[in-house]
């Protein structure tokens, strides 16, 4: 008994934290319910691409991925639909304009030297010191107080650097990003430790386009064009319908749930009702903390997994009050009805589990939202069905004789027969049989 109080302490102990959790961390929703923006880019070739492959595009993805981070929206969603499109999800986005020409930008940092053309006119080259040699990039101001862009390069990056500063010593070496020219520079003396610096000429950078740049410069190049060919919004006045509606069914269907399990299993009904909640509040909090993003599939794969709870506290009291019937004691008849059951709970959540799986691994960021979300759930089902039910069941009824067996839903000349004499009695009713 005395572990049975403990453990009912740190269930309690459970319950108060996923408690806090849930009131203090915020609900992250998915586009389908706060609004936002939902943009399709198509990969285009290039003179030296002439064809998009998958490493093109999953090059093109990580590409986006590292764009759209910057943006500071949470939750956007960027995955691959067909041979060469993306479809890139933005949760809450206030400037649609600023986001398509964020995400659409090349990004392309060179460094050049002064050159003649055969004619004699002066003109840049190229020196083959690109962004790609970057390690990061940071957002300074100079000894005058002006915003500069500050450069460091990584180690192939910085011997480039090194070397084209030796050889430059006395010349202009201009920085040009995404084909203009940023400022040009005197190269005194060969710079080594891979740092630089672009500042915006004498009139120098204003903050929003240094932070643009560095923002750009740190999500790095595309590797090929990317255009858009659709784009589309929700609004916000959608998503707040569907939560609503979704709250209503949700409230609706655990209502029902919980109604027939104290009708139809009494004593045992109320405690699996109490551990279906504490299962809800567990879960919820859960989503919060990893955090999980909610979209209506979401919510419907919660459920779901609502359905799996309850249906694990059915098999278990169904094989409890098989072995009342053989007439054993509330513990033994407790203890064997969940080792019974275990073995089916464990195999039915086990292939759901895999199925789950399978869906978020191969499906689409919808299908994947459902899939976490009733994976997780069947998960916390099986601790809540276990442990929770079990430790509750003990507490309450003890380890004596059932004396009142309607506690249960059964009748009094149920108890003491086996399970088989039961059904048979119950068949010869049916058919108007006496004994």
């Amino acid at each position: 008994m005395k572990n049975k109080i403990l453990m009912f302490w740190f269930i309690v102990a459970v319950v108060i934290v996923s408690s806090i959790l849930i009131f203090v961390k915020p609900t992250k929703l998915g586009l389908d319910l706060v609004g936002g923006s939902r943009l399709i880019l198509e990969a285009e070739t290039t003179d030296t691409i002439a064809k998009i492959t998958p490493d093109v595009m999953s090059r093109l993805q990580f590409a986006i991925e590292q764009r759209v981070n910057k943006l500071g929206v949470a939750e956007t969603v960027v995955q691959q639909v067909g041979e060469k499109r993306l479809l890139i999800e933005i949760p809450n986005v206030t400037d649609l304009k600023e986001a398509k020409a964020f995400i659409g930008e090349t990004a392309q940092l060179e460094f050049k030297r002064e050159g003649k053309l055969p004619d004699g006119t002066p003109t840049w080259e190229s020196t083959g010191l690109t962004g790609r040699d970057l390690s990061k990039s940071i957002l300074s101001t100079d000894s005058s107080g002006q915003w500069v862009v500050s450069l460091e390069f990584n180690s192939e990056g910085a011997k480039k650097f090194a070397e084209l500063t030796k050889e430059l010593v006395g010349q202009q070496m201009a920085i040009f990003f995404d084909g203009e020219l940023q400022s040009a520079p005197r190269v005194n003396e060969a710079i080594y430790g891979g740092k630089a610096q672009i500042s915006g000429g004498e009139s120098g950078f204003a903050y929003e386009e240094a932070e643009r740049m560095v923002n750009l410069l740190n999500a790095g190049a595309l590797p090929v064009p990317a255009k858009i060919v659709e784009e589309n919004t929700v609004g916000p006045t959608l998503g707040a319908d569907s939560v609503a509606k979704s709250k209503k069914a949700g409230i609706i269907g655990l209502s029902a749930v919980m109604l027939f399990m104290i009708l139809f299993y009494r004593v045992p009904g109320i405690i699996a009702d109490i551990a279906l909640v504490i299962y809800s509040l567990i879960l919820f909090a859960l989503f919060k903390t990893i955090p999980v993003t909610l979209t209506l599939a979401g919510i419907a794969g919660f459920i779901l997994s609502i359905g799996m709870a309850v249906d694990a506290n059915i098999l278990i009291f169904e094989r409890t009050k098989e072995e009342l019937r053989a007439g054993r004691n509330l513990f033994t008849a407790i203890n064997s009805g969940f080792d019974r059951a275990f073995t089916s709970i464990f195999d039915s959540n086990m292939t759901t589990v895999i199925t789950c799986t399978i869906l978020y691994l191969l499906g689409t960021s919808i299908v994947k939202g459902f899939a976490l979300t009733l994976a997780l759930g069947v998960a916390v089902s099986m601790f809540s069905a276990i442990t929770v039910t079990k430790n509750f069941m003990h507490l309450i009824f003890g380890t004596g004789e059932l004396k009142h067996p309607g506690l249960f839903g059964l009748r009094k000349d149920e108890i003491g027969q086996s399970y088989e004499a039961v059904e048979t009695k119950r068949e010869k009713a049916r058919f108007g049989i006496l004994d």
